[in-house]
């Protein structure tokens, strides 16, 4: 088991730490329609991405015509 050799001061452990405050997003919206949306990723609402649709959404696919 590790036993540390001399005393770490609050200083120097603050120090060590400090780069690990988390961060808050920074979300952008979306031009097509209006969501929040994280910058340069497709927009989760509508599935567009730079001003054109690249992921289709669930509610425009028809399963039906697809099963036969």
């Amino acid at each position: 088991m590790a036993v540390q050799q001399n005393r770490v001061t609050r200083s120097r452990r603050g120090n060590r730490r400090a780069h690990d405050a988390l961060v808050a997003g920074n979300p952008a919206e979306c031009p097509n329609c209006g969501e929040l949306k994280r910058p340069h990723h497709v927009c989760g609402a509508c599935g567009y991405y730079d001003d054109r649709e690249v992921v289709a959404q669930a509610d425009e696919i028809d399963l039906d015509e697809d099963a036969a």
